[in-house]
C-alpha cells in the first residue's frame, strides 16, 4: 500500500512539472518584449491569491473535521477503539485523531509500540506481544454477553496483568464481614478481590474488588465494598456487629452520603477518612499507564552515548525476607550535592534530579519500574556549605527470588546534558524454610522506631524501624562515619529452630568490632535469642554504638549466629571507616 502511494505521488509530481513547463512556454508569446539582456518578457499578469492558503470559514472547519472523522475507519478505528483502548493516553489519542492520512497513522502506530518496547534494539516487541496475549486471555475468561476485553476485569487485566492473588467467590453466599466492613454475617453476590503487591504509579498492596450484581457473569469494578451485600436492602437481614447489638440501625447505612454503605462498625471512622484515597486510587486505575521521563528511557534501553559530563552517583541494594515468595529489595541512591546544578530564586537555591529505574528479568522483560524526583532546597547563602552534603533517595521493591537486571538513570533538570546511568545484576536470594539465613547487614547513620501508623510504609522504613543505609562511594570501598555519629547496624535472622518440648528457640548471637589496622577486638558481646524473643523463628537485630571512643581508622563489624536447635551457623560482616 505504501509503495503504490509513493508511486502515485511521484506520477502526480511529474504531471504537475510538465504542466508547469507548458504554462511557462505559453507565457513566452511572440507578443512579448525583449529586454537588453535577451530575456523575453510577456504581458503583465495580475497575481491571484492562493485559495489553499486563505483561512477556512467555520462551516469549512466543521466539514473538514467530519471528513477526517469519517476517514478514521476500518483497521485504524479498530486499533484505537479496541486494541489499545486501555493503554493509550489522552494526548496520544488526540494526536492520532488529528492525522490526515493512512501513512501518518501507520507511522504513529509504529512509534506507539516503539515507545513501550522494553528493548528497542530487538526486532520483536515484548510489550506488544504481551499486550495482545492479555487481550486474548481476557476474551477467553471474562466474556459476559460482550467481549472479555470490554469488561472491567478485562480492562484491569490488560492494563496491569495477572494479579498476584485472587480471592474468588463465584457463587456468593454466606460471608463473614471483616471488622473494617462492619463485622457480622451476610449473604453476597458473586465477587472477586484482586490483590497486586505493587502497581507502578498507584502504590503497594492494591486491592481491586469486582461484583456480579446481575448474577450474569459481568463483574464490574466497585469502590463500595457493601455493593456485594445481597441483603443490604432486606430489613433485619445481614446485620453488622453494631446493628446486632442495637448500637446502630440498618437504615443508617443509607443516610451518611458517603462512597460506601458499609454500616456502622468498630472501624467506621477510618473508613470515612479513607474515602478520598479510594477515589484517587480508582481514578489512577482507570487511567492509562503514564509514560514519564521518556527522554531518560532512551539512555536506559539503548547504548546511547552520553554527550555531557557524567552524572556520578552511588547505589546500594539490600535484601529482606517478607515471605518465601516475596523478598523486599531496598534500593538506596546517594547523590553528591556538588554534582547537582542549582538555580537561585528569591534567596533560595534549588536543585532537581529526575530518577528513572527499571528491573528486568533475563529475557529483558520489565518486571518493575520506578520514577521519582528529588529536590534539594537551601538558602542561597548556605549553598557553598551544603555542597559537601549528600542527598539520599530510597525505593523499596518487592521481588520474587531470582536473577534480574536493574537499570537506573538520573538527570540533572537544570542541566539537561548532565545524565548518569547505573546498571547491575540483581540476585534476589531464596530463603528456604529449613536453612538458617539472614537479611543483608545494613550499616546506617540513622535508625529509630516509627509510630504505629507508619509501620511498613514510607521512605527508609522496614517493619517498625526507620533505617537510612550508609552508601559507599565505590566498589569495595567501606562506608564512612564521623566520630560524632553513632554506628547503627540492622539485620534479621530467619528460620531459627524451635524446640518441640519448650516451644522456644535456642540461638546465640555474637557481636564483634575489629580494628583492621591492629587486628584487635575493640568490642565483643553476645546474647541469647531465648532471652530476647524466645518463641519466634525470626529475630531482628538492632544495635547502636557511639563512635566517639574509637580512633580514626578502618573497622569491621561481624555478627555470628549459632543455632543450638538445628546446629546451623551463619555469619555476616561489613567494613566501615571512622574519620
Amino acid at each position: 500500500m505504501t509503495t503504490s502511494r509513493r508511486f502515485a505521488s511521484g506520477t502526480a509530481f511529474l504531471f504537475l512539472a510538465m504542466m508547469g513547463a507548458g504554462v511557462l512556454a505559453a507565457q513566452q508569446t511572440p507578443g512579448g518584449s525583449t529586454e537588453p539582456d535577451g530575456v523575453t518578457k510577456g504581458p503583465t499578469v495580475t497575481e491571484q491569491p492562493d485559495p489553499l492558503k486563505r483561512p477556512l470559514s467555520d462551516q469549512e472547519k466543521i466539514a473538514q473535521r467530519k471528513a477526517l472523522k469519517q476517514e478514521l475507519k476500518g483497521v485504524y478505528k479498530k486499533w484505537v477503539d479496541e486494541d489499545v483502548r486501555w493503554i493509550i493516553t489522552d494526548q496520544e489519542l488526540q494526536a492520532f485523531k488529528s492525522l490526515s492520512n493512512d501513512e501518518e497513522r501507520d507511522q504513529f502506530i509504529e512509534n506507539f509500540w516503539l515507545r513501550r518496547n522494553p528493548n528497542p534494539d530487538s526486532p520483536e516487541n515484548e510489550f506488544r506481544e504481551e499486550h495482545y496475549a492479555r487481550i486474548a486471555y481476557a476474551n477467553d475468561h471474562f466474556a459476559a454477553g460482550k467481549p472479555g476485553w470490554r469488561t472491567d476485569r478485562g480492562h484491569i487485566y490488560i492494563a496491569y496483568g495477572k494479579a498476584d492473588s485472587i480471592d474468588s467467590h463465584p457463587s456468593g453466599g454466606s460471608y463473614e464481614r471483616p471488622m473494617e466492613e462492619g463485622g457480622g454475617n451476610t449473604s453476597t453476590f458473586p465477587f472477586e478481590i484482586w490483590h497486586y503487591r505493587y502497581l507502578e504509579g498507584i502504590g503497594d498492596n492494591v486491592d481491586i474488588e469486582f461484583v456480579d450484581t446481575c448474577m450474569c457473569g459481568d463483574y464490574h469494578m466497585t469502590i463500595d465494598r457493601s455493593e456485594k451485600d445481597a441483603l443490604k436492602h432486606v430489613p433485619g437481614a445481614g446485620q453488622t456487629m453494631y446493628e446486632q447489638t442495637g448500637q446502630s440501625k440498618q437504615a443508617d447505612r443509607f443516610s451518611g452520603g458517603g462512597l460506601e454503605q458499609l454500616g456502622a462498625g468498630p472501624l467506621s471512622s477510618q473508613n470515612q477518612s479513607k474515602q478520598f484515597d479510594r477515589l484517587d486510587r480508582y481514578a489512577k486505575l482507570m487511567a492509562p499507564p503514564e509514560i514519564k521521563f521518556k527522554d531518560m528511557e532512551s539512555f536506559m534501553a539503548t547504548s546511547k552515548i552520553l554527550t555531557g559530563p557524567p552524572f556520578l552517583f552511588d547505589v546500594r541494594t539490600d535484601y529482606v525476607k517478607v515471605t518465601n515468595d516475596t523478598i523486599l529489595v531496598p534500593v538506596t541512591l546517594q547523590i553528591r550535592n556538588s554534582d547537582i546544578t542549582f538555580t537561585n530564586k528569591d534567596g533560595v537555591a534549588m536543585g532537581t534530579v529526575n530518577i528513572l529505574g527499571r528491573v528486568s528479568n533475563l529475557n529483558h522483560k520489565p518486571i518493575q519500574t520506578f520514577e521519582d524526583t528529588v529536590s534539594v532546597q537551601v538558602p542561597s547563602e548556605l549553598l557553598a556549605r551544603k555542597r559537601s552534603d549528600l542527598s539520599v533517595y530510597w525505593k523499596s521493591l518487592p521481588l520474587r527470588p531470582g536473577l534480574y537486571k536493574i537499570d537506573i538513570v538520573i538527570k540533572d533538570v537544570n542541566n539537561p546534558d548532565h545524565i548518569g546511568r547505573w546498571e547491575r545484576s540483581l540476585n534476589v536470594p531464596q530463603y528456604d524454610d529449613d536453612r538458617l539465613s539472614s537479611s543483608s547487614l545494613i550499616l546506617a547513620d540513622q535508625m529509630e522506631r516509627v509510630p504505629s501508623k507508619d509501620i511498613g510504609a514510607g521512605n527508609f522504613i522496614i517493619g517498625d524501624t526507620r533505617i537510612r543505609p550508609r552508601v559507599s562511594t565505590g566498589v569495595a570501598v567501606p562506608v564512612t562515619f564521623h566520630r560524632a555519629q553513632s554506628l547503627n547496624f540492622w539485620m534479621q535472622v530467619y528460620n531459627l529452630g524451635i524446640d518441640e518440648k519448650s516451644k522456644q528457640n535456642g540461638a546465640t548471637i555474637e557481636y564483634q568490632i575489629l580494628d583492621m589496622a591492629t587486628n584487635t577486638t575493640v568490642l565483643q558481646a553476645q546474647e541469647l535469642t531465648s532471652k530476647t524473643n524466645p518463641n519466634a523463628d525470626q529475630v531482628t537485630i538492632e544495635k547502636s554504638l557511639p563512635l566517639a571512643s574509637l580512633q580514626p581508622g578502618k573497622y569491621q563489624v561481624s555478627i555470628k549466629v549459632n543455632d543450638g536447635i538445628t546446629k546451623q551457623q551463619i555469619a555476616e560482616s561489613a567494613s566501615f571507616i571512622v574519620d
